[in-house]
Order: C-alpha cells, then structure tokens, then sequence
C-alpha cells in the first residue's frame, strides 16, 4: 500500500467455522490488515444474495464441508453422497451471481466453467494447453451411460479412460477404466452403492472387475453428467505414480506440491501421499520451467479470477505434461510456501494472494480519498 492510501477492507464469503477461511482471515490480519468480513455461504443461499461495498475486496472461498450448506445446494442430508452434482452447480454458479458489488477476486463466468470439467476441457484445449483427449470436451456429447461410454471408448481408440462426474470435486465419483481383450475390465473407485441403490464416496479404493457391477454404477452416475478423458500414463517417484498440483496467483505458478499413490487417484484423502517435491524438480530437469510455464498458460484461461488450482500430470518420464483440472478452490496447501524465484518465497498460498490483491485493487486503483503523490 502507499503511505498515505487506507488500509482496504476485505470480505469472504464461505462458511464460518472452516480452516479455509480461518486461514485467509489469518493471511490478512498477518498483513497488518482488518479482518475480513465474513459472509456464510448459507445466509446467502437462504436470503438471495449479498450486497458489498464498493471498496471492498471480495474473496469467495469453497462452500464444502457444512452440511446445511450441501442440503441447501445438493438436496442431500449425507454428505458422502455422490449424486446431485448437476443440481449443485446449478444452485452454486446461481448462488453466485446474487453476490452484488466489491472488487472481486472471482468471476462468475469463470467459475461456470471451472466447476463443468468438460466446458474447462474446451477452455483449455482451445487455448493451446495440453490435456488428456476428450470425446466429451466442451459438453456437446451426450453420455447416458455405459453403452454411451463404451462406444466413445471403441471409436476413439481409448481402452483405458478416467471417467469424472462432471461437477464434481476430490475425485468424487471418478472412476479409472481399464479394458483388455476377451471382454476383461478393471475399474477403480472410491464410489460405493448402499443396498438402497444410493451412491456414497468412501475413504478407500476398491477394484471392480465384473462389467455389469461397472455398468450399474456408470448408468447411476451419468444423469448428472460425465466427462470422459483418455487415461494419461503419469510418471512415476518413488513406489508409486505421481502428479502435482501447482496453485497460480495473478498469473504466476508460486506454490507446488507432489501427491504419489499406488492407485489412480492420488487424493490424499484415498491414501495418497506428499512427495518430495525436489525429487520431482530434479526428474524433470529443465522441463521444470516449461511444467510450471503450462500451469500459468491454463491460469491464463481465467484472468478474472485471482487464483487457482492446477492438477498437472507428469508423463512417464517427466519431460512432457498435461493438465488434468483446473480448480478455482485449490489454495488449501497449509505450510506450503513459495517456489524460488516465484515472488511468493515466504509466503503460504493465502498471504500471496493478500499480498497480490493489495497490489492490484489498493496500489493500482486508490480511493477518492487518496492523494497521489505530486
């Protein structure tokens, strides 16, 4: 800030009582800022909106982890349900267009497309950044279930395929299929069916080889929506295989982690672990730099929002890559601070992004109040 510009005021809208916003308001108070003003995310979905100052500086965190606020989003009173994804996306990106004023850190629009994996599929591909092929890319095909899936699978040449709800998020729902010849399958998920027919995440990976138990479970999932990507043969450290999410803020990759697993997802909530990330620097050599240089380009799709979440896959051998997500709540990486050289040395993913949103909404644009310098 200048010396003689206000401190700003800040606001979040999330729900109360999570680390994320915890952490952020801590972000800003270490800053030597006020604390922000927080907004629930269930007081916006009850009373139709809210309304900002002008000068307010705006940050929408995930509105996960609070069951009032999935019922109110997804209809579902269990939060490990899988089903009713379209409806939370719909009554989320409805949510929030009701949010009215501030200087914001999110665009509305963006977020639409961040939370529909095959509209950000688009996105990216037709930006030039590299992603796993996509017959379902954009959302104009339509896939009512396993028949559809299978025939998209034959016709593009894909025996081995990840399967993504398409509003989902943590790798809800998403199931890594693999086929061979003499009609063989393996399937893995975290998804479980209850006796009542119901779809639940579990905290484990469980393999499904029968087609008709892989069928049942495509055919549930499909109403709300599936994306369907050919199965990228990741890169391997350590005992298992490995990817990365690098988080981007204005435009700058500034913080990275690596997340090895012996299965196919590599959520650490389904048994992934924390890799060593030097490791991973090191196998990649001076494909590092154009690893990192991707993840700015995929940002690059969604200049209105301040910072983001890339999911980037390592190809065996770590000198090519793709970019698997985009996440527009994908900052949650506590203790992590800045790569070198990145400008965030120092500083965790939420004290880089207060000190990026004080430069460009206090610095770059003073208030009526402020007298520049003569």
């Amino acid at each position: 800030m200048t010396d003689h510009a206000p401190p700003p005021r800040w606001a979040v809208v999330g729900n109360p009582e999570n680390r994320r916003v915890a952490l952020f308001s801590g972000a800003v108070r270490d800053a030597g800022q006020p604390a922000p003003r927080v907004v629930s995310w269930a007081d916006v979905l009850r009373e139709g909106g809210a309304v900002f100052a002008g000068d307010e500086i705006v940050r929408l965190e995930s509105p996960g982890e609070n069951i009032e606020v999935d019922r109110l989003l997804r209809g579902a009173d269990d939060p490990t349900r899988v089903e009713g994804g379209a409806r939370w996306y719909a009554a989320f990106t409805a949510a929030v267009r009701t949010l009215a004023g501030g200087r914001r850190l999110d665009d509305a629009d963006e977020l639409a497309v961040l939370f529909d994996k095959r509209r950000c599929h688009r996105a990216l591909a037709r930006a030039g950044v590299p992603v796993p092929q996509s017959p379902t890319s954009g959302g104009d095909t339509p896939v009512r279930g396993w028949d559809d899936v299978r025939a998209l699978m034959d016709a593009h040449d894909m025996p081995r395929v990840f399967l993504k709800p398409a509003h989902g998020s943590s790798a809800s729902g998403v199931l890594a299929v693999e086929t061979a010849g003499g009609g063989r399958i393996r399937a893995a998920t975290s998804v479980e069916s209850a006796q009542d027919g119901r779809l639940h995440n579990s905290l484990r990976v469980r393999r499904l080889t029968r087609e008709p138990e892989v069928a049942a479970l495509v055919d549930a999932l499909a109403p709300d929506g599936l994306h369907v990507e050919r199965w990228w043969p990741k890169a391997s450290l350590g005992d298992g295989a490995a990817d990365l999410r690098v988080v981007v803020v204005a435009g700058r990759a500034t913080h990275a982690v690596v997340r090895t697993s012996r299965t196919p997802m590599t959520n650490l909530h389904l048994g992934g672990r924390r890799g060593d990330l030097s490791a991973a620097v090191r196998a990649a050599g001076p494909a590092w730099t154009e690893a990192l240089r991707i993840c700015e380009r995929a940002a690059a799709c969604f200049p209105g929002t301040l910072c983001v979440g890339v999911d980037l896959l390592p190809a065996a051998g770590w000198r090519r890559f793709a970019v698997g997500e985009v996440n527009a709540f994908g900052d949650l990486l506590p203790g992590v601070t800045g790569l070198p050289g990145s400008g965030a040395e120092g500083l965790d993913t939420y004290a880089a992004q207060v000190a990026a949103a004080t430069r460009r909404h206090v610095q770059h644009h003073p208030t009526r109040n402020h007298r520049a310098p003569a």
